[in-house]
């Protein structure tokens, strides 16, 4: 007995040395969206283990490891083991995904795209049919290889011999030293972009100077400032993971559904080339530093100067501590006539406690908080500063109130602020006056640990309207959003889709090109919250939640930028002859 004790302890002690000399180390966090566009996040999951099968179109192997990989997620499921298949060809997308999954049955499997193949470069995998079991509690690997030993490059047995996979998560879930932890896959090899040497100054410096520099760089939002290559390859393995879960640059739109004017997301091929530099070592190359000579975005205005810049009337004291009401704020506009405005900014003086400014346009003469009132400007993290859209504006009546809707949150210590708003004015009445409408729904009610509770809201065009922009509107405990456009033809078009809704980030979309919603037209805004305690968000998964106002409460709101399309004037008879 003490010989076999003796063997067994120096089998974990081999293991463990290994293990050390393979650079056996954290997993980092990934993210990818399936070919339903749903998300799956590593570190999001609730799973005990999450196994992993890189697949790709066309390859046999893959096609015939289906049934036993849907053998395995029945078994092990219940279990607490997710069972995810990775594409990380970049030859496949989205619809031919979808089709090779349906065709060869695929059924409750997730599939999801690896479209950077950042998450198989990570994990160092060369072919399909590879397995990898990550441990979700140490967020390490203990499997790799294959289902078993059934198929071979160009044959198989009538039935496996050894089932590595299935023998290695019995031994993990019964919490016993595995036995055979890497085995050889049999599939197709994975045709990786070329691994040239990258140029940190000709191929990396552009991207980040596009996608990231605005927010990282001196005085703005970022963590870290990006203003050399020292700074960069200092947080490179912080760069790679981010990008791997989706987390930057902050964009949440799921970017297989419409195209837009702000859009921030990375693209596949700056994302692949990105994070192989990173894999590569992150070299600094020849050439000169790009990033030292970028001038930093300035904290003026935007857009150009103002015509008119309104200020809070007062410097507005925040406490240290505790949840603060919302503050209306009164201002009364500074306009001696009735002014068309072309764009607003706001601009908030501390943001390390201004949570959101909303201003409303009260006419004179109606009654306080009239439904009549008219929405102006909204900001939160993440909201661009943007003209109104071409060929519209919004109105300003001479001897109307401005009501700054104040969010405050604390932060730790007494703060300040006294924020502003910029005014931009037409020289004259446009062609369409914009609106903001919105679908929304105040009924709901979420369970304690409620980890998936889904709503809906609708709204209809009761005239022929031009659509401009999108804003899904959620809280803590927001999960995911989509609005769509149900047509009176009987056609359904996703407009956006949020696959995980981010509150730090709430982004308005704004259309590329504009879309006309057609009298009858319903916008469908459907979406679900997560009030488990794998939210790392929610401030309390034990509460029933409902609407309301503060951010611990929740809204479900599809926020639309809107135009009534006027009539055009028609002929007479006498002049069309």
């Amino acid at each position: 007995m003490r010989f076999l004790l003796g063997m067994l302890l120096l089998s974990l002690l081999l293991q463990a040395e290994e293990a050390k000399k393979e650079g056996k180390a954290e997993v980092p966090n990934f993210a990818m969206l399936d070919y339903k566009g749903r998300i799956h996040e590593l570190r999001r999951t609730d799973a005990k283990a999450v196994v992993l099968f890189f697949t790709q179109n066309g390859c046999p192997v893959a096609r015939q490891s289906i049934s036993r990989l849907k053998k395995l997620q029945k078994t092990f499921g219940p279990k607490g083991v997710a069972v995810w298949m990775v594409d990380s060809n970049s030859a496949d997308d989205r619809e031919s995904i979808e089709k090779e999954a349906r065709e060869f049955n695929a059924g409750r499997l997730p599939v999801l795209q690896d479209e950077t193949q950042g998450v198989a470069a990570l994990l160092n995998v060369k072919r399909t049919g590879t397995m990898v079991c990550i441990d979700t509690k140490t967020w390490t690997i203990f499997y790799e290889g294959a289902i078993d030993d059934q198929m071979v490059e160009g044959a198989q047995k009538p039935k496996p011999t050894e089932k590595y996979l299935e023998t290695a998560l019995n031994q993990f879930l019964a919490g016993e030293p595995i036995t055979n932890p890497k085995t050889v896959a049999r599939g197709c090899l994975i045709t990786f972009e070329k691994k040239e040497s990258l140029s940190y100054a000709k191929d990396i410096a552009p991207i980040l100077e596009k996608k990231c520099f605005s927010c990282h760089s001196a005085g703005n939002i970022g963590p870290f400032a990006m203003s050399s290559y020292k700074k960069v390859k200092g947080m490179s393995d912080m760069i790679q993971e981010v990008v791997l879960a989706k987390r930057m640059p902050p964009w949440d739109a799921d970017t297989h559904y419409g195209h837009f004017q702000n859009d921030k997301s990375l693209t596949p091929e700056e994302g692949r080339t990105l994070l192989r530099w990173i894999e590569q070592g992150a070299e600094r190359g020849e050439g000169d530093d790009p990033m030292t000579a970028l001038t930093p975005p300035s904290g003026d205005w935007k857009l150009g100067k103002p015509d008119a810049i309104i200020s809070l009337p007062e410097v507005q004291d925040v406490p240290a501590n505790g949840i603060l009401d919302y503050r209306h704020i009164k201002v009364k506009a500074p306009f001696e006539s009735d002014v068309w405005v072309k764009g607003v900014v706001a601009k908030p003086d501390n943001k390390r406690v201004v949570h959101h400014i909303i201003v409303r346009v009260h006419e004179l003469g109606l009654n306080e908080a009239s439904p009549d009132d008219a929405f102006l400007i909204g900001w939160a993290p993440g909201a661009p500063e943007l003209f109104f859209p071409e060929g519209t504006g919004k109105k300003i009546k001479k001897g109307s109130t401005l009501d700054f809707e104040m969010h405050y949150t604390t932060s730790g210590k007494p703060e300040h602020d006294q924020s502003q708003i910029g005014v931009y004015l037409l020289s004259e009445k446009p062609r369409m006056t914009l609106q903001t409408h919105a679908a929304y729904d105040l009924d709901f009610e979420i369970d304690p640990g409620e980890a998936s509770e889904k709503t809906f809201a609708t709204y209809v065009f009761k005239k022929d309207s031009m659509l401009f922009d999108l804003s899904p509107h959620m809280h803590l405990r927001g999960s995911w959003m989509k609005m769509e456009a149900l047509y009176p033809t009987g056609d359904r078009e996703v407009l956006v889709s949020v696959p995980r809704y981010d509150f730090s980030w709430q982004h308005t979309y704004r259309l590329k090109e504009p879309k006309r919603m057609p009298v009858g037209t319903w916008i469908l805004c459907s979406g679900g919250f997560d009030n488990s305690d794998r939210n790392p968000n929610n401030p309390n998964p034990n509460t029933t939640v409902t609407w309301g106002d503060q951010s611990f409460d929740e809204m479900f709101i599809g926020f639309m930028g809107v135009a009534e399309i006027p009539n055009e004037p028609k002929l007479s008879q006498a002049s069309s002859r």
